[in-house]
């Protein structure tokens, strides 16, 4: 297999970050111009690369995205000109960046309608369905501390995430890490899934169905065989991340730009 050189990586990682805002955009779930995206420069721990505030995320292109510092200094892009960066952004991706963490790679933090809602449960995500039980062992809750402004809630967002990669951040949205883009993106999209499932059935004002604690086990171990490492079905999101780039390049051509 031949290896990508720093260049060639990190330009790799300004598409992936380019890619995982128009899909943001092709499935709904952009709160106009707010939330973000980021991925650590390749070997680099003190940098990450993150759409800029200011441009739509089908707007969004390789050569239109950020290079930051772990306190939110622009090394690298102007974002077309029409914009900087969040604020909001410093906070939550430079404090899971600066851990340096191999799973932290990429981070897709997100406002879309399902997670918000199920934010503003008291219990949230319940498992419900198979399509919670995907994630159920792996999802981890923040408390909602107001705009995520204030560098003093850094520490209290990395201690809630522990070792989880897919966070609920109460009355805000939701937020998945992972090694790579399709790994992070992966787990938003079932995360957000099961969100909207769990919100479906509750919105038919009949009795749910629940399921025995023992079936629950039972599928949660089940989930680290279809969806592990070592899984021939979906391996850490990549199989379906090569789908995702092939629908970009049919219908929001030009994120690698």
């Amino acid at each position: 297999m031949t290896q990508l050189t720093h260049t060639d990586a990190a330009h790799a990682a300004r598409v992936d970050v380019a890619a995982a805002c128009r899909l943001t955009h092709l499935f709904g779930w952009t709160d106009l111009l707010a939330t973000h995206i980021s991925v650590r420069v390749p070997g680099r721990h003190d940098r990450y690369l993150v759409n800029p505030l200011g441009i739509a995320f089908d707007e969004v292109s390789a050569s239109g995205v950020l290079e930051v510092d772990l306190d939110g200094n622009v090394i690298t892009g102007d974002g077309r000109g029409a914009g900087d960066l969040n604020p909001a952004g410093t906070v939550i991706h430079g404090a899971i960046h600066a851990t340096g963490l191999a799973a932290a790679n990429a981070v897709v933090h997100l406002h879309a309608k399902d997670g918000v809602a199920v934010s503003c449960q008291r219990d949230g995500l319940l498992p419900l369905t198979q399509m919670a039980l995907m994630i159920y062992a792996d999802v981890a809750y923040h408390d909602f501390q107001g705009v995520v402004l204030d560098e003093a809630e850094r520490q209290s967002l990395l201690d809630d995430l522990g070792d989880k990669h897919n966070l609920i951040l109460r009355n805000h949205g939701t937020l998945s890490i992972g090694r790579d883009m399709p790994e992070a993106f992966g787990r938003i999209w079932r995360l957000e899934r099961a969100c909207r499932f769990q919100l479906a059935a509750q919105s038919a004002g009949v009795p749910l169905q629940t399921l025995p604690q023992h079936v629950i086990d039972r599928t949660i171990g089940q989930v680290k065989t279809i969806s592990g490492d070592d899984s021939r079905f979906f391996p850490a999101g990549r199989r379906e991340w090569v789908a995702h780039l092939r629908r970009l390049d049919r219908e929001l051509p030009g994120y690698r730009d």
